[in-house]
C-alpha cells in the first residue's frame, strides 16, 4: 500500500498552534465537555465532539478573520481533550460522592490535569505504531471524517448550517417529549412469557446523534450487544438462578426476586467490563511488535544524537517529542500523584497508573481507529482497571475507606488517560 499523503504537504509549515486557536478550542471544550458530562450521568455514554468542534472552527473563523487548516484542526484537538477529560472524570468522581465524601474541587482538577497529560504522553509512541504503520488496518472513522470535515472548509465547504438545525431538532424533539408528555421517552415491555427478559428503547435525541456518527455497522454490533445481554444472559441468569436460596454477591437480595432491571446491574455490566478487558489483551497483544519497534525507534534516535552521530532532518509530520519526554514524562506525574498528601495515591498507585494507563490507552486507540471514539467503551476499561486494583489492594490489606478513595483516583486517571488518548488519536 502507498504511503499515505497528508493534505497540507510535510514540506510545509503554515501557522497551527496560535493563541486564538487554543482559546477558541478551550471555549467549545468547556461547552462539549458539560455537555457530555450530561450525557454520560445521564445513560453512560459518551460521544466525541470532533466533528461539530470542527464545523464551528471554521465557521467562527470565517467569521472573524480565516484560518489556516492546522489552527482549525488545533482547534477541534483541543475542545475534544476537553470533552475526553470529562468523560473520564464523570465516569469516576461520581464514586467518591456514593461513599460519602465531599467533592473536592482541587483533587478532581489535580487528578484530570495528570490523566489528561499522560494520556498525551503514552500516544506520542504509540501514534506511530497504531495510527501511521497501521494505517490500511486501522481506518480511524471519526477522525478521517473530521479530516474530510476540515478539508471541506478549507476548500469552501459550510456545515454549520446543517449543526444548528440539529441543535434545534433535538431542543423541539426534546421539549414536546419530557415537557408535554407527547410520548414516553424509555417505551418497554417485560416479556412475561420469556422470564428474565425485557425489550425497552430509549427515544432520545442525543442517542439518535450518537447512532448517525458511529454508523449502522457499529450501531449494530452495539444493538446485538443488547439483545444478547437483555434476550440471553438475563433470562439465562434468572432461569438457574431461581433456586438459589441466599442471595449471589454483589446482589443483596435473591435472583428470583430480582427485576430485570436489577440483573443486569447486578452482573450484566461486569461481564461487559470483563469481554472488554479480554477483547484489550487480545489488542494489546497483536499490537506488540508495532509498539516495540516504534520504542525502539525513539530509543535509536536518542543513541545516535548522544554519540554526536547525524540524524536525519525529520518532516513536520514526523516530528515527535523525545522517547525521553514521554517516559521521563509519565514517570514524573506518577511520582508527583503518589507525593502530593491532597491526592494520596502512594508508590503503588503511581506504578498502577503508569501499567494499566498504557495497556489501556493502546486499546483505546485500537479500539477508536476500528470502530470510533463515538463507540470507545471508555466505562468498560474502568470498571475493569478498578476491579484489577481492587484486587490488589485486597491481597495487601487495604480496605479501609480512604483506600477505596485511592483506588477510585487511580482509577479516575488512567479513565482520563484513556479517554484522552483515545478521542486525540
Amino acid at each position: 500500500m502507498p504511503d499515505h499523503q497528508p493534505y497540507v504537504p510535510a514540506a510545509q509549515s503554515p501557522a497551527e498552534l496560535t493563541g486564538r486557536a487554543l482559546v477558541l478550542g478551550s471555549i467549545l471544550g468547556l461547552v462539549f465537555g458539560a455537555s457530555n458530562v450530561y450525557l454520560a450521568l445521564k445513560i453512560g455514554l459518551t460521544v466525541s465532539a470532533s466533528i461539530p468542534i470542527a464545523v464551528l472552527s471554521i465557521t467562527i473563523f470565517r467569521a472573524i478573520g480565516r484560518a489556516t487548516i492546522l489552527e482549525n484542526n488545533i482547534v477541534q484537538t483541543t475542545g475534544s481533550a476537553a470533552d475526553s477529560v470529562s468523560a473520564g472524570v464523570v465516569f469516576t468522581i461520581p464514586a467518591i460522592l456514593l461513599m460519602g465524601y465531599d467533592l473536592d474541587i482541587g483533587r478532581v482538577a489535580v487528578l484530570a490535569m495528570a490523566g489528561g497529560l499522560m494520556g498525551i504522553l503514552m500516544m506520542i509512541p504509540l501514534r506511530r505504531a497504531l495510527i501511521v504503520k497501521e494505517h490500511g488496518n486501522l481506518p480511524y472513522p471519526e477522525g478521517t471524517a473530521c479530516a474530510e470535515v476540515l478539508i471541506a472548509g478549507e476548500r469552501g465547504g459550510v456545515h454549520a448550517k446543517t449543526v444548528f438545525q440539529a441543535f434545534g431538532l433535538a431542543f423541539v424533539y426534546k421539549f414536546l417529549m419530557t415537557a408535554l408528555k407527547l410520548w414516553q421517552e424509555y417505551p418497554g415491555r417485560v416479556l412475561r412469557w420469556f422470564q428474565g427478559a425485557e425489550v425497552r428503547v430509549e427515544a432520545a435525541p442525543e442517542l439518535m446523534g450518537v447512532g448517525y456518527i458511529i454508523g449502522p455497522r457499529i450501531a449494530g454490533y452495539l444493538f446485538a450487544g443488547g439483545c444478547i445481554a437483555y434476550l440471553v444472559l438475563m433470562p439465562a441468569i434468572k432461569l438457574f438462578g431461581a433456586a438459589m436460596t441466599t442471595p449471589m454477591y454483589p446482589a443483596t437480595k435473591l435472583i428470583s426476586e430480582m427485576s430485570a432491571g436489577e440483573v443486569r446491574a447486578a452482573f450484566v455490566f461486569y461481564i461487559g467490563a470483563g469481554a472488554v478487558a479480554t477483547a484489550g489483551i487480545i489488542a494489546l497483544v497483536r499490537s506488540l511488535p508495532t509498539i516495540a519497534s516504534a520504542f525502539q525507534a525513539g530509543f535509536a534516535d536518542l543513541k545516535a544524537s548522544r554519540v554526536g552521530q547525524a540524524v536525519a532532518a525529520k518532516l513536520r509530520t514526523d516530528d515527535d517529542l523525545p522517547i525521553t519526554v514521554t517516559v521521563f514524562g509519565s514517570l514524573l506525574l506518577a511520582l508527583v500523584l503518589a507525593f502530593l498528601p491532597s491526592i494520596g495515591v502512594n508508590l503503588l498507585g503511581g506504578l498502577l497508573i503508569i501499567v494499566f494507563g498504557f495497556f489501556f490507552t493502546t486499546v483505546s486507540s485500537r479500539i477508536c481507529g476500528q470502530i470510533g471514539s463515538s463507540a470507545n467503551p471508555i466505562s468498560g476499561m474502568t470498571i475493569a482497571s478498578l476491579i484489577a486494583i481492587s484486587l490488589i489492594f485486597l491481597l495487601l490489606g487495604w480496605t479501609q475507606i480512604d483506600d477505596r478513595v485511592r483506588a477510585i483516583s487511580i482509577a479516575c486517571v488512567i479513565a482520563v488517560a484513556v479517554a484522552n488518548g483515545g478521542n486525540t488519536s
